[in-house]
This record gives C-alpha cells, sequence and structure tokens, in this order.
C-alpha cells in the first residue's frame, strides 16, 4: 500500500530516471535551429567534424547533443521522418547500454540510428543485430540512405556471402546482421590458420533489436558448428522399429522438459528385445559396449513419443524440416543433434543423414557478453528484467509513448474444450469482418493455425495465413493485415518486425501495384491516388473499432502475448485485444495448478459455454510465471555449463591467435617439448621416490614413442646419486641436439610454416575432441546428484581434469611429430596457400529439449543485388545466383582458390569461377 502511494506522489524509479533525460532531450530541441540551416554539405561535414572533436579528447557523451540533432535533421531530409522527443530518450539509453522497452509502431528502427551513429564515428564498427535475413536486408537498406548521407559506411552480413564481402561488410562502420550470422563467424574465425582469413574485427558495440527475443528466448539454444561422422543408418531403423513396438506401461514422459524415461519393467524387456535383435554387444543394457545402442534408443524413443509431425517438424520433399519453436518456421538444412533427428528420419521413413560432431560451439550469452557496450530495444523487456542484470548486466528502461495508449483489452474467454473455443473464436472474427474490422489472429503452431483455417472456411471467411513462408513475403501480409475487413492468422508474432498500420501500407501498395509504372507524371498521379484511399480506408478502419487482436490462447511467456496484444494501438490509434482458452490449451494442462482442472469439471460448464473470472486470469499468470521461471533456470544452466567451457575455449582462441600473429613459434614448441619430457619422467620417476621404485620399463617405451631416443638408462642408474632431474635435463638435451640438427638442414621459413602448421592442426583436432568428450560429460554429470554432490561443481572439477590431460596430451603429440618427422623438398616448393574451411553445418540446437533455433534464411538471393556495389564485387554482374554465365578467364587454367584475374579481390571460385 505504502509502495502504491509513494509511486504515485513521486513516480516509479523508471519514472523519474526518464524524466532526468528529459534534460539531454531539451539541449537537443534547443540546438534543432541551428542544425536546420545548415546546407546539406554542411550537414555532411558534421561527421567529420565530431571526429576531430574526438580526437581533440572529447567523448561521445559530450557530442551527444549534438550529434543526436544531426541525425535527426538528416533524417527529415533523407527519409522523410523526424525522430520524437520520446526516441530521443530511446537513443540515450541505448548509448549507455541499457534496453530501450518501446511499444511497437514507435519506431525503434529509428531510434537505433542515434546510437549507431554517435558511436560510430570513432571508427571501431558497431554492429545492429536484428532476429532475421530479411530486417538486416531491409534495415541496412533502408536506415543505410541516413547513414551513408553522414558519410558512414554499411555493411550487412546474410548467409552464402564469400569471405571477402563478409570481411567488408564487418570493416564497415555500421554492420547489419543476425545474431546466428555474427555467432557463427566468431566461430569460424577461430578455426582459420591466418589472421588474413579472418574476418571479423574485435568487437565494440551491438545493439540488439528484439533483444529480448534474441538475449532470452533463443539463449537456450548454443550456436554449434559441427562435421559428419560415421553412417549408422541400419542401427536407427532397427531401434525404431523395436521402439515402434513398446507399450505406454514401458516409459514414463515428462512433457514440461520433453524427457522420457525407462521404468523398471520397461528396462528388462527392452533389453530383452535388443538382445534378441542382436544389437547388445554384452548381456547387460548398461555395460559401457553398448552405450551407443542405449543413447540411439532412447533418442528412438523420444523421436518416436515426444516428437510430433507438423508442430515440431513436418516432411517435405522427403526431409525432415524443423519448426521453430518461436516463430513457427521452416529451418530449411537445420537439424537437432545427438542422433535425435536422424531417429525422427528413421522414424518418418525417409533418407537418414549421417550424425555430425561438434567442431565449435558457443552460447549467445558469452557471445554477447564479450561486447565491451552491449544494448538492446523491444516493445517486451520489463518481465525479464531481472534475468537482463543478472546475465547481461543491462538495465531495462521503460519508455513512455508518443501519443497515449486508446487500445481496449478485454477479459479472457474461457471454453471446455477446443472444438466449442475454435468455434467461438470463428463467429467472432466473422462478425469483426462484416463490420469492417481488420483481425489479426495468433497462434501458437502451425496445426492450430490450419484448424482455425478450415473453421474460418466454414463461416465463409476470406483469411491469410502466415506460419511458414518466407521473411519478406510475411511482412508484406503482416504490413496489409490493417485493411478493411482483412483477416490474418499469424503463428507466433514475435520479432516479425513489420509494423501494422490501419488502412493498409502504401510503400508495399505502391510497390506491388506500381512495379511497371515507370517514373513520371502518370507514376505521381498514381502514387497520390493510393495514398487518398489508404487515408480514407484508414478512417474507415477507425470508425470500425481498429485493429482486433485476437490470441487463440495463452502462450508460455506473458512477453509473447503482450507482443501480440502490442501490434494493436499504435501511435494512439483505436484497437481492441482478447484471448480464447480452454482446458485443452497445452499451458492449462501441462502447467496449470491441479485444482483447476476439478474446479473448472466441477462446475459443469456446459457445451459451448463461455465463463471468465479473475481467478482464472490468475490461474493463467501463475501458470505463465512457472514456466518463465522453469525457462530461466534452464538459461541459467546452460550458461552455467557454458562459463567453464568459455574460460577453456578464451585460452584455446588466445593461444591460436598468438600462434597466429607470431612470425615465428620455436620457443612456444621448445617450451612444449621440455614439458613433455617433465611430465614423461614425473610421471615413472615420481619426485621423491627410490630409483628401485622407478618404472624404468615404461619410461623406456614411451621415450621410444614420443621423442625416437634410446637413452642407456642402466648406466645412469649405476651412477651416483641418480635424480629424476638428471633424467629430465638428458633426455632434454638429447632431443634438443636432434631439432637442432634437424633445423640446420632446412629452410628456416620452411621450417616456421612447418611448426605452425603441425601446431595449429594439432591444436584444432585435440579441441574438437575436448568438446565431444565435454558433451558427454555433461550428460552423464547429472548422475552424480544420487550421490548428493552438486554436478555443476563436479563438472567444473571434471573439465579442468579433462582440459590439462589435453593439453598434456597434445605437448606430446606436437613433440612427437616435430622430432620423428622428414623434412624433403626435391624442388622449390610453390607458394604456400592455406586451406579452406570446409562447409561446415551450423545449428542452434537446445541441449535441454532437442529444439532447433537457427536462422532460416539463406541469402542467396540478396548476393548479386545487396553486395555487387557495397564491396566492389563483380557479383553486380552475375547471373542468377550470382554465377556467371561466361567466364573469360576459363583457359587461362587459373587455380579455385587464386584470386580472380578480374581484381575483385574474392577467390576465383567466388567470383568468375563460380560453378552454375
Amino acid at each position: 500500500m505504502l509502495k502504491a502511494i509513494s509511486k504515485s506522489i513521486f513516480g516509479s524509479a523508471n519514472d523519474r530516471y526518464v524524466k532526468t533525460l528529459g534534460k539531454i532531450v531539451n539541449q537537443i530541441n534547443a540546438l534543432e535551429p541551428q542544425i536546420q540551416a545548415l546546407t546539406d554539405d554542411e550537414l555532411k561535414a558534421q561527421t567529420d567534424k565530431f571526429r576531430a572533436m574526438l580526437a581533440e579528447g572529447k567523448t561521445l557523451d559530450d557530442i551527444l547533443p549534438e550529434a543526436f540533432a544531426t541525425v535527426r535533421e538528416a533524417s527529415v531530409r533523407v527519409l522523410g521522418m523526424r525522430h520524437f522527443d520520446v526516441q530521443m530518450i530511446g537513443g540515450i539509453v541505448l548509448h549507455r547500454g541499457e534496453i530501450a522497452e518501446m511499444r511497437t509502431g514507435e519506431g525503434k528502427t529509428l531510434v537505433a540510428t542515434l546510437a549507431t551513429y554517435l558511436n560510430a564515428i570513432e571508427g571501431k564498427g558497431v554492429h545492429v543485430v536484428t532476429v532475421n535475413d530479411y530486417l538486416a536486408r531491409r534495415d541496412a537498406e533502408w536506415m543505410g540512405q541516413l547513414h551513408g548521407f553522414l558519410g558512414l559506411s554499411i555493411g550487412v552480413i546474410v548467409p552464402n556471402l564469400s569471405e571477402f564481402e563478409r570481411r567488408e561488410a564487418y570493416n564497415a562502420d555500421i554492420t547489419y546482421s543476425t545474431n546466428n550470422e555474427l555467432g557463427f563467424d566468431y566461430l569460424r574465425d577461430n578455426m582459420k590458420h591466418s589472421r588474413e582469413q579472418m574476418v571479423q574485427r574485435p568487437f565494440n558495440y551491438a545493439i540488439v533489436d528484439e533483444v529480448d527475443s534474441i538475449l532470452i528466448d533463443e539463449a537456450r539454444t548454443p550456436l554449434i558448428i559441427s562435421g559428419p561422422t560415421e553412417d549408422k543408418s541400419d542401427l536407427y531403423v532397427a531401434l525404431d522399429q523395436i521402439v515402434k513396438q513398446v507399450p505406454e506401461e514401458w516409459y514414463e514422459k515428462d512433457e514440461k522438459s520433453k524427457n522420457i524415461s525407462w521404468t523398471e519393467d520397461g528396462n528388462e524387456s527392452i533389453e530383452q528385445m535388443l538382445a534378441d535383435a542382436g544389437l547388445l554387444q554384452t548381456d547387460n543394457l548398461y555395460d559401457v559396449e553398448n552405450t551407443m545402442v542405449v543413447h540411439h534408443l532412447d533418442q528412438a524413443l523420444k523421436a518416436n513419443i515426444m516428437f510430433k509431425r507438423d508442430t515440431d517438424y513436418i516432411v517435405k520433399d522427403e526431409k525432415v524440416v524443423i519448426i521453430d519453436e518461436f516463430t513457427g518456421r521452416m529451418m530449411d538444412g537445420r537439424r537437432w543433434s545427438n542422433g535425435l533427428h536422424q531417429a525422427v528420419e528413421a522414424k518418418e521413413g525417409v533418407k537418414i543423414e549421417p550424425e555430425n560432431q561438434t567442431m565449435a560451439s558457443i552460447t549467445f550469452q558469452n557471445y554477447f557478453r564479450m561486447y565491451p557496450k552491449l544494448s538492446g530495444m523491444t516493445g517486451t523487456a520489463a518481465t525479464e528484467a531481472g534475468e537482463f542484470w543478472d546475465i547481461y548486466k543491462m538495465n531495462v528502461v521503460t519508455i513512455p509513448t508518443n501519443v497515449p495508449v486508446q487500445r481496449i483489452d478485454e477479459e479472457d474467454e474461457f471454453y471446455k474444450n477446443t472444438l466449442d473455443k475454435f468455434g467461438a473464436i470463428a463467429k467472432s472474427i466473422a462478425e469483426k469482418s462484416k463490420i469492417g474490422q481488420p483481425v489479426l489472429v495468433g497462434t501458437v503452431s502451425i496445426e492450430k493455425s490450419e484448424l482455425l483455417s478450415q473453421f474460418l472456411d466454414k463461416e465463409g471467411v476470406k483469411h491469410e495465413v502466415l506460419n511458414a513462408r518466407f521473411h519478406e513475403q510475411e511482412a508484406r501480409i503482416v504490413a496489409q493485415a490493417g485493411r478493411l475487413g482483412a483477416v490474418t492468422i499469424a503463428t507466433n508474432m514475435a520479432g516479425r518486425g513489420t509494423d501494422i498500420q490501419l488502412g493498409g501500407n502504401i510503400e508495399f501498395r505502391i510497390e506491388d501495384e506500381l512495379a511497371d509504372v515507370p517514373e513520371g507524371p502518370k507514376r505521381d498521379l498514381e502514387i497520390d491516388r493510393i495514398k487518398a484511399e489508404v487515408m480514407a480506408e484508414r478512417q474507415k478502419v477507425k470508425e470500425a473499432g481498429g485493429l482486433f487482436v485476437l490470441g487463440t490462447e495463452r502462450h508460455e511467456s506473458r512477453r509473447i502475448d503482450n507482443q501480440l496484444r502490442g501490434r494493436s494501438g499504435r501511435q494512439g490509434d483505436p484497437g481492441l485485444s482478447r484471448f480464447y482458452l480452454c482446458l485443452e490449451d497445452d499451458l492449462l494442462r501441462i502447467f496449470g495448478p491441479d485444482t483447476l482442472f476439478a474446479k473448472m469439471m466441477n462446475s459443469n460448464l456446459a457445451d459451448g459455454e463461455a465463463i471468465g473470472s479473475k481467478w482464472l486470469s490468475k490461474a493463467i499468470e501463475t501458470a505463465q510465471k512457472k514456466v518463465e521461471a522453469r525457462n530461466y533456470d534452464q538459461r541459467k544452466q546452460v550458461v552455467q555449463y557454458d562459463d567453464v567451457m568459455n574460460d577453456q575455449r578464451k585460452v584455446i582462441y588466445e593461444q591460436r591467435a598468438e600462434i597466429m600473429d607470431s612470425e615465428a613459434v620455436d620457443d612456444v614448441v621448445v617450451n612444449m617439448r621440455h614439458d613433455a619430457i617433465e611430465a614423461i619422467v614425473a610421471e615413472h620417476c615420481p619426485p621423491g621416490s627410490y630409483p628401485e621404485q622407478w618404472n624404468i620399463a615404461g619410461l623406456r617405451e614411451k621415450v621410444r614413442d614420443t621423442l625416437g631416443l634410446e637413452p642407456p638408462f642402466e648406466a645412469w642408474l649405476e651412477e651416483d646419486q641418480v635424480e629424476p632431474e638428471m633424467i629430465e635435463e638428458r633426455l632434454r638435451a638429447s632431443a634438443d641436439e636432434i631439432m637442432d640438427r634437424k633445423m640446420a638442414g632446412a629452410d628456416p621459413a620452411i621450417w616456421r610454416r612447418v611448426e605452425k602448421s603441425i601446431l595449429l592442426e594439432r591444436l584444432d583436432h585435440y579441441w574438437k575432441e575436448h568438446l565431444a568428450t565435454l558433451d558427454a560429460l555433461r550428460q552423464a554429470v547429472f548422475l552424480r546428484a544420487y550421490a548428493q554432490k552438486q554436478p555443476i561443481n563436479e563438472y567444473k572439477q571434471e573439465a579442468f581434469s579433462l582440459f590439462e590431460s589435453m593439453l598434456e596430451t597434445l605437448r606430446e603429440n606436437v613433440t612427437s611429430i616435430l622430432v620423428k618427422s622428414e623434412l624433403r623438398i626435391a624442388e622449390p616448393p610453390p607458394p604456400p596457400s592455406l586451406p579452406d574451411l570446409p562447409d561446415f553445418l551450423t545449428g542452434h540446437i537446445d541441449p535441454l529439449t532437442g529444439l532447433d533455433n537457427s536462422n532460416d534464411g539463406d541469402g542467396s538471393e540478396s548476393r548479386a543485388a545487396l553486395f555487387g556495389a557495397l564491396a566492389g564485387s563483380p557479383q553486380a554482374a552475375a547471373g542468377p545466383g550470382g554465377h556467371f554465365p561466361d567466364d573469360p578467364y576459363k583457359d587461362m587454367e587459373v587455380s579455385r582458390n587464386a584470386p580472380c584475374p578480374c581484381g575483385s579481390g574474392n577467390k576465383y571460385k567466388h567470383c568468375h569461377g563460380a560453378m552454375g
């Protein structure tokens, strides 16, 4: 009570903070007349002026008011849009490394230009992160006009770009990209063999659009780069056939976590079935020899019981295609890990592709925490403010709307079952459609979208269904969802990035209707006609009540519900929102309190009858909070385990960088050799022990295998006061002598390259094996909880020991290869060329649920159009897909990896030598 009274008098802490920012906005506004008086050339020169001020010792905060005033005026001249004062507040919040929570339709894309421009002036690079390729391209082209006017360079990262194009994009002042592309480029860079091959530069500042979607929803899923392993198709098929015979009483399932486990009777019965099928190497199912069979058996059971067709995946063109749980889109080319995708392929009877092994991985938490400054913007972040601070140390600031919100949020309606609910929804939509009120319907799955579509067909309501199409097509349909009488069904509207304007979107209508009309008086008249039609239609829609947002059930996150509601009532428009629920909804069925079912059933709710109550709304909110808490625990667990790997990852990546930057690595190689010898002697001649206790036979064998030496150990042991240090010193001297002789007879430059190449190759090999070991450890360490031990603490200890063991093995292996190697060069070698990285598979997979949430656009269509001009690449002249119809250099026998003779800077295979 006292808190409420205090808030009503003094305002909330957020309100007071926003009020303080108003003083800076007043400074910006005071500069507006002065900036407006500048000519275009003088306005463009502001960028050089600011750079000079920074060089003289000014800070970004010092130049902020004038820089923001400059961006505002440039926006008016280039884009025809003037930043509102509340958008200025949002820009200040972004510059300070905080999260700006702004309602849908408040112009977050324009807000980002303020902080982007200010921070890009330093020339260290600013990354603007979006949720899909379409938005990255759109924002780069749209806002790039403003930044280009002010003299800043723009880059954009989408899939299927060449290394040259990526490097050019990252070297730009401002780079637009998706979160997945940034993370995968970071991992790929740290698998390369020279600095020249790397595309990213040191991190500086990032602005994350839809920050809750990227840093919260997708943070459960680490980015993974993987390569293929051996084919086990026969095993997948055999286990799938066995699992399909398993009765329900043999297993227990947990729908909350999508996990499944065998009962005691089930264990015995399945063990017998596997033995009869000849799939077990021993009599006991859980002997170490049967580990692989048990793992794939569990995956086959999960695939058959927990993963449902047309909900978790679809079968398209004889392939299993994952459906993104957050956006409802198809994830072409993405696969589940740990054999789960192969198990689903066996279940559906399609071709089984080989499994993949992890080559590199990182979580979004640890990736984005590498930026010295990080900020974000979204329409819904306040409910996750605690997590943003705990994980990223980012404060959430709620920015007031430019115009008061007029939307009416009605009570939820509750029905007995799904059919009653969808029947009522269809009738409500039909009623709204008749009066011309546009309706946006939010569903949680493709299956529910198709079911509702059938109901609307029966009602004779014309509608559009959005669930698994391309982003650009989605954007066009969503943009017109505010037209008179429009009905649009969308699966998970979060992060689609397009405003719904009442009466329709003028720009899209011009593009669609006037694509073939050339510039001139006729086109201008047609544009005026479209604008007049849209304005007239907008007035009719407002009179009909504005956009009606209808939710077919509550999402497990309150943020997603709020994002859906936020599509209506933008910029003071009228609007309406309502959610329809029933007992069969997943949220209530899985997470609702047990008493909820009993109370509702005992109320004798009649078929087709609807109720609404505060008690019900409270129960739903409680269920959502439960899920949010569970998901936070999962994300926290993921980052806790990845933090352990992250410490090791930093060591390995820093070591790789030092090796790549060094002209010679002979000092590293010598230290590794000496450390290896010290470890070998310490293992067989423990300090403090007597010579009679030493394992001389084992020492002789180890020295022979590692160093290729046959020292006279017996003679050494006959000497007085023999010590392990003496043996170590003599072995070290012998090994150094061999290496000195070898290096004396070799070209120093060639030998340096050999050492560097072997060191990098062996480091990558053992790091890859170490990642696989840590994956296995993470899956097994939870069993330690039965011994009353903390799994995370056990994981830390085991991972540290494994890392030490890996480094020891690496030292021995590199030493052995270099000591035993012979360098023979019969003729002068060709100029060395570093190998290209293979086309690894990239995945973004949840280790807890198995769901994939990777980026799903391929970006192929954007290459030629978007990057030909930016990178100076001849791809602009290429044919479809970026390939040249006629290669003028085909008779020159140019190497595929050599620079293209045209001078583009691209490799020949990525330029004129591209295969059709």
